[in-house]
């Protein structure tokens, strides 16, 4: 018999074949279920994904991270700048350091200057947000290299698109080391209570400043995705992407507070919110009201994490 913490762990999951159901239902005749569109969803979603997988590690360990839409334009004008000149396997390495550096920025300021991470990645956010508009001078950059946008875009691998294999492969990594890692384990008791993982001799500072590097190196993986996908990188790239990327997180199951998350669940919570965009868009809603129904939904989504330890 289920109890109330394992249906509140199995919302997500409702959820997800609940508005799949309804989508089905009413858009029948609109395509919704066609392979075209299920296959655009998925692929729409892939950088959502990489970017909710990195952010599960930060509000596990009980930090926040709002800086990642920033570092995606970065890290995407970055490896199309440089891809101009030298080999798109270099760009994207170089592209993938900037985004990760980044983020160990941001790691080392909340670990070692004990700033509170919401005010470092708030600064951080704007401060390459203007970097991202003086790098082109608000130009988008062309990448349309085949190589480049074979691997990292539009490519397939035995029938299976290249942005799908990224996906499950970013997933099947994350998984792993979240749930079956000594450094997983850490980041959940760093989040659950600092102060007896600090006197367990844990180094708490260190899972800080880790989680938050590899929330960059995520976004940085999400701008290059981006990038390969449209064949092309501009600095609007993540910009709309921080409440989409946190709902999906928080319905996913990870607790705002620390202690807590899954990385399954932020896959299908990205699903979630990329089948519920795409459901409304086909519902011909206006933005304004997409964006009214990603507020509840994440207002929801706030209500029942904040109550999970009282359950």
């Amino acid at each position: 018999m289920l109890n109330k913490f394992d249906l509140k762990g199995s919302i997500v999951y409702l959820a997800f074949v609940g508005i799949f159901i309804f989508f089905s239902i009413i858009l029948w005749e609109d395509g919704f279920l066609s392979t075209r569109n299920l296959s655009n969803i998925i692929l729409q979603t892939t950088p959502i994904t990489i970017m909710a997988l990195g952010l599960v590690f930060v509000f596990s360990a009980g930090e926040i991270d709002i800086s990642f839409g920033s570092i995606v334009a970065v890290s995407a004008l970055t490896a199309a700048v440089l891809m101009q000149t030298f080999h798109p396997f270099i760009s994207v390495i170089i592209a993938l350091f900037v985004g990760t550096a980044i983020g160990a920025l941001n790691g080392a300021l909340v670990a070692y200057l004990r700033l509170p991470s919401f005010l470092v990645t708030l600064a951080t956010m704007a401060l390459f947000a203007g970097v991202a508009r003086s790098m082109t001078n608000l130009r988008s950059i062309p990448a349309i290299d085949p190589l480049f946008t074979g691997i990292f875009g539009s490519g397939k691998l035995f029938g299976i698109p290249s942005l799908v294999i990224w996906c499950v492969f970013a997933v099947i990594i994350a998984h792993i080391i979240y749930r079956h890692t000594r450094f997983g384990a850490h980041v959940i008791a760093t989040g659950d209570n600092p102060r007896a993982t600090q006197v367990a001799g844990i180094d708490v500072k260190k899972i800080r400043l880790y989680v938050l590097t590899l929330s960059g190196a995520c976004a940085a993986l999400a701008g290059v995705l981006y990038t390969g996908r449209i064949q092309a990188a501009k600095y609007t790239l993540g910009e709309t992407d921080l409440l989409i990327v946190i709902a999906a997180v928080i319905v996913g199951g990870t607790a705002l507070n620390g202690g807590k998350g899954t990385i399954i669940g932020a896959l299908v919570g990205s699903l979630l919110m990329g089948m519920l965009s795409n459901g409304l868009i086909l519902m011909e809603f206006s933005v304004s009201q997409q964006l009214i129904v990603r507020g509840l939904i994440i207002l929801l989504a706030v209500i029942v994490s904040l109550r999970q330890p009282n359950s």
